[in-house]
């Protein structure tokens, strides 16, 4: 099956939530140098500032991004090929797999629940003891935002 046929009568709606996963090519562990973790989070941050997602967190691991965030404008292709068209350019390589995969949060799930199983992929992968420990990972609930 084709990675096409993957996304054949899918849709994405605005005001929909949606958690993400996308993985680097080759499953290269780019990101386990801070620096360039740092430049997808920048990526994550000006989709916001643009008003085309809100981020309601993510955890960027050494080798993939996990992203639970509210999609706003346009279509959940056209922001990830943005999100992930701006990395490479900022990392100056070819960064990501072509396919990502994406899960329609349903209304009856518990948002903060999937948010605190996402941030602690640095600590089910062994990476550090502590979640504090782990530079990558933010969720909108640290500031008392979205009460999701």
């Amino acid at each position: 099956m084709a990675y096409n046929d993957l996304r054949k009568g899918r849709f994405s709606q605005a005001g929909g939530v949606y958690h993400i996963t996308t993985v680097t090519k080759n499953r290269m562990p780019y990101f386990a140098l801070l620096e360039n973790g740092r430049k997808v989070v920048r990526e994550l941050i000006r989709l916001q500032a643009e008003g085309r997602a809100e981020t309601l967190c993510y955890v960027v691991m050494p080798d993939h991004l996990h992203w639970l965030m509210v999609l706003h404008e346009g279509t959940l292709p056209s922001v990830m090929q943005l999100l992930k068209g701006r990395a490479a350019r900022a990392m100056g390589c070819l960064l990501w797999q072509a396919n990502y995969f994406d899960h329609a949060v349903h209304k009856d799930e518990d948002i903060r629940k999937m948010a605190r199983y996402i941030v602690a992929n640095p600590l089910r992968a062994s990476l550090v003891e502590r979640l504090g420990d782990y530079s990558l990972w933010d969720a909108a609930w640290l500031d008392g935002a979205p009460s999701g």
